[in-house]
């Protein structure tokens, strides 16, 4: 047996984002691009059907400075209990950690957070560990926040600042891949892992199972996962087909 079939499988997050109660979809992260999906309690159920271990679940209103879902976030974590769900979106200070981790999610991103509130950061993976991932999401090698409408840094300082604090895993996205089918940042990814021992989700572009497999490959550098999206809604390939690929 290869060295290759005895890696792990390449774990597949299919992604609900909400907006205005909606499961929608972005092109780029921006706003008024949406794409309404319909209910994200059904659309989670669907994954979850197909054989999702794990959902990304996005509220992108809070994720703007525009409100929240949290109602509709608990119903979706209620619908699919026994699924593993990540979950990201607005979580910047104590009272917004605390209600994201009282959800029901198994593990928190940060984003704009771990880039404008470092000190509060570091100790919030200090204190809940694995259930922290950051998210890095980024245009080039400079980090988008505030639902990717600022600039928040360059990518190189900031993960060496979240390797000081021992941040036990990363949600990598290419802002400008994200919600447009054109395939992953496999470079960017690469580099990421170079600089890091921990676990690496990818996120943005992947439209085909083709952009699966290749992801697969990277499982032994270190690439833990994959956030899916657009491609599942537009109908490219199945969830069910797409796992078949994360596991070969």
């Amino acid at each position: 047996m290869s060295e290759f079939n005895q890696s792990p499988d390449l774990v597949l997050l299919p992604a609900v984002d909400i907006a205005g109660g909606k499961a929608v979809r972005l092109t780029q992260g921006e706003a008024g691009t949406e794409t309404n999906y319909g209910d994200p309690v059904d659309a989670a159920a669907d994954w979850a059907g197909q054989g999702a271990e794990w959902i990304h679940l996005v509220d992108l209103d809070a994720a703007f400075g525009r409100g929240h879902n949290a109602g509709v976030i608990r119903r979706v974590i209620r619908q699919v209990r026994g699924v593993n769900v990540e979950l990201s979106g607005g979580i910047r200070d104590d009272a917004s950690l605390e209600a994201a981790l009282s959800s029901g999610a198994k593990r928190i991103n940060l984003g704009t957070a771990a880039l404008e509130n470092p000190e509060w950061a570091a100790n919030v993976i200090g204190q809940y560990g694995e259930a922290i991932a950051v998210g890095l999401d980024v245009r080039g090698t400079t980090l988008a926040a505030r639902g990717w409408t600022q600039e928040g840094g360059d990518l190189w300082s900031v993960l060496d600042r979240l390797e000081q604090a021992g941040c036990a895993r990363y949600v990598v996205t290419d802002v400008t891949k994200d919600g447009t089918l054109r395939g992953p940042n496999i470079e960017l990814l690469e580099q990421v892992m170079d600089r890091t021992d921990r676990p690496v989700i990818a996120s943005g572009g992947v439209s085909s199972l083709d952009d699966i497999a290749a992801l697969r490959a990277l499982v032994p550098q270190g690439l833990e996962g994959a956030i899916v999206g657009k491609a599942l809604y537009a109908g490219a390939f199945t969830l069910a087909e797409a796992l078949d690929v994360a596991s070969d």
